[in-house]
């Protein structure tokens, strides 16, 4: 897939950024982590006899195979968690936690049109919405997810397919990205509360926004009633790694102050298990939302936080 993507990246905008990315790149997948072997096993044992087409029949991004179901499902298994997607394959549905199509839908109608833009997906996880990113038509949609399993999935899932998209995910965190980077359109969905320096991160997605590009943020916000932020002590809805939640109000300065620009708010829904839930794709850990929430009252967290809740933001570089 490296191999691809250099090819590929030499005839776009990307071009000049292109050495620096795949040796990053190679060097992660360097690291001594004792599970490549298992997940390297997992895509040789996929059987690439039948590949097939890709579409986005929803909710699936879809590839149309007379693949072995069973011994295809035993192969993905070997990479759970599976958070992102869902994916069909042939006569497999691979149901992951997360129903990405849920989002799409309430952005898709909103962002300026991706054919033939090129396109950056951070925290891309293992694809699910860089795939439907190139399906839109971008030139090449770039993802970049530092966690080396939801690399290994995207190639397991890439190997299906007779004709990959031009979508490409690597193993990098956005800090890494050469700050003469030149995005026409960059996403960042579920990435701002993990930051422990938030301003730092709009202000690395706006370096690598080319002047009149989009910045598309999807986050996890509270309602004005909690205040304009607020900062767990501990976990929130059992997750170690948020830093903070902002009201509308304040993520909207948040962007004003880094220096975005037309700036929209197009979408606030809270979280249900409609669009995240446990299936037996995401392995032994099988708690979801439903699970982080207080019993008695679904508008808290198990921890008395706001429960979930998220919001989409559009502005312009």
């Amino acid at each position: 897939m490296i191999k691809e993507f250099e090819k590929h990246c030499q005839s776009t905008h990307l071009s000049t950024i292109c050495a620096p990315l795949i040796e990053l790149s190679n060097q992660a997948f360097a690291v001594n982590n004792g599970n490549i072997p298992k997940w390297e096993c997992a895509i040789d044992s996929i059987d690439k006899t039948s590949l097939g087409q890709v579409s986005f029949k929803r909710p699936y991004v879809a590839i149309d195979t007379n693949i072995d179901a069973t011994k295809l499902t035993h192969a993905l298994k070997q990479l759970m968690p599976w958070r992102k997607g869902p994916y069909q394959i042939g006569q497999l549905n691979l149901d992951s936690e997360w129903r990405g199509d849920v989002k799409w839908d309430r952005l898709k109608d909103h962002i300026q049109p991706l054919k033939g833009k090129t396109v950056l997906d951070v925290g891309s996880g293992n694809g699910y919405f860089t795939y439907l990113m190139a399906l839109e038509g971008a030139s090449i949609a770039l993802g970049i997810e530092p966690f080396l399993l939801f690399n290994y999935q995207f190639q397991a899932i890439r190997t299906l397919m007779s004709c990959p998209p031009n979508a490409y995910v690597l193993p990098l965190k956005l800090e890494q990205m050469p700050i003469d980077s030149h995005f026409d359109t960059v996403f960042s969905m579920g990435v701002l509360y993990h930051q422990k320096d938030h301003m730092l991160h709009l202000q690395q997605l706006m370096d690598i926004t080319i002047d009149g590009g989009e910045l598309i943020l999807e986050t996890l916000i509270i309602d004005q009633q909690y205040g304009e932020q607020i900062i767990p002590e501990d976990r929130y809805a059992r997750m170690r790694n948020v830093w903070c939640l902002p009201s509308t109000n304040t993520l909207h300065h948040w962007l004003e102050q880094t220096g975005f620009k037309d700036i929209k708010l197009i979408d606030v829904t809270k979280t249900t298990p409609e669009e995240q839930r446990a299936t037996h794709w995401i392995g032994d850990n099988t708690q979801s939302i439903k699970d982080f929430l207080d019993p008695n009252d679904s508008n808290l967290t198990i921890e008395g936080l706001p429960a979930p809740k998220r919001a989409i933001f559009i502005c312009k570089k």
